[in-house]
């Protein structure tokens, strides 16, 4: 019986086209998988398992907690910290990198990752899920320093996240194209059914959260005014809004059938330079959304170019159709 490809065949045949991969960097992306399906479980049993609800607890940036950002956090490091393949982990969801225990042997990448985007969604059932982000690690075999984290978007080995919705996808990049698996649960196994994924240059949907609408920049003010006037406007076509609040599910909109994300820079916390994360989010989305033949910018500047500067820096996030994305940046330089 022909199941399909199935992400560990295609992890090995990948590898194969390298003889000189040591097999580190697949078995890696194989034990994330495994974390992914555990999250997954978790987030679909929810209610059953009492996993629902506030911890009771704040992270880092001083968001509420919820159970499941904790569960998540957890099935991650402890499905991860044994393997060998990482020299350090760093999460959203911690103030500091989480250091490999001392009798691990360290290795060669370095793992960044939000356990689980959207989880204020998770008590009403609405998509969420696990953005990941893999590094080089400066200098393999030694424990990763704070500043080894630091590295612009540009130098991630891979990216990519997992969807818990109405099923449960992986979708990931190692600079070679963007492809998803959807997991079957009767095998217990990720397979092929999203292969090369692409965004079309020009679309007529958008994704912003407009109670912020206010608070915006002029240029993003003249962007969505423009796609609201529809076929009286200047664009002279309608465009449909879309908005789930779970980063994840309206990416995963947008390389399925195109569109645009802006959570742009807003004045309603002149502190704050942006909502997203940028080791943690915007980094890995962009790093997908540009080998899916898309473009991310913050308005000003390509993300994947940006030196961070601290592990939970913020930044701006405009990503999606190439086209409408160079119109925003247009905007904000004119």
């Amino acid at each position: 019986m022909h199941i399909g490809t199935t992400l560990t065949q295609f992890i090995t045949e990948e590898t194969r086209r390298h003889p000189e991969a040591s097999g580190d960097f697949a078995a890696l992306l194989n034990d994330l998988a495994v974390s992914c399906k555990f999250i997954g479980a978790q987030v679909y049993r929810g209610a059953l398992v009492g996993a629902l609800g506030s911890a009771g607890t704040d992270n880092v940036q001083g968001e509420v907690q919820k159970k499941l950002d904790i569960i998540s956090n957890d099935a991650i490091l402890h499905a991860m910290d044994w393997t060998g393949h990482l020299a350090g982990m760093a999460s959203e969801e911690m103030d500091d990198p989480y250091a490999i225990p001392k009798h691990i042997p360290r290795g060669k990448y370095l793992l960044l990752f939000d356990p689980l985007d959207g989880s204020s969604n998770t008590d009403v059932g609405i998509s969420v899920g696990t953005i990941f982000s893999i590094l080089r690690a400066p200098v393999a075999g030694q424990n990763a320093s704070l500043k080894d984290f630091l590295q612009p978007g540009v130098e991630q080995v891979a990216a990519g996240y997992a969807l818990y919705g109405s099923s449960n996808m992986l979708v990931y990049s190692t600079g070679q194209g963007v492809n998803g698996f959807t997991l079957d649960p009767s095998i217990g196994e990720y397979i092929l059914t999203h292969q090369q994924m692409r965004i079309p240059e020009d679309t007529q949907e958008y994704a912003i959260n407009m109670s912020n609408q206010r608070h915006w920049q002029k240029p993003v003010q003249r962007y969505i005014e423009e796609l609201n006037q529809g076929s009286e406007g200047p664009r002279q076509k309608n465009f449909n809004m879309r908005w789930v609040g779970s980063m994840v599910a309206d990416v995963h909109r947008i390389l399925c059938r195109g569109g645009i994300f802006l959570y742009p820079f807003d004045q309603k916390d002149p502190k704050k330079p942006g909502k997203l994360r940028l080791l943690y989010e915007a980094n890995p989305m962009s790093y997908l959304v540009e080998q899916a033949g898309g473009a991310a910018s913050t308005g000003t500047a390509r993300i994947l170019e940006i030196q961070p500067n601290s592990l939970h820096q913020r930044v701006p996030v405009i990503l999606g159709a190439k086209n409408e994305v160079e119109r925003v940046l247009s905007y904000h330089l004119s």
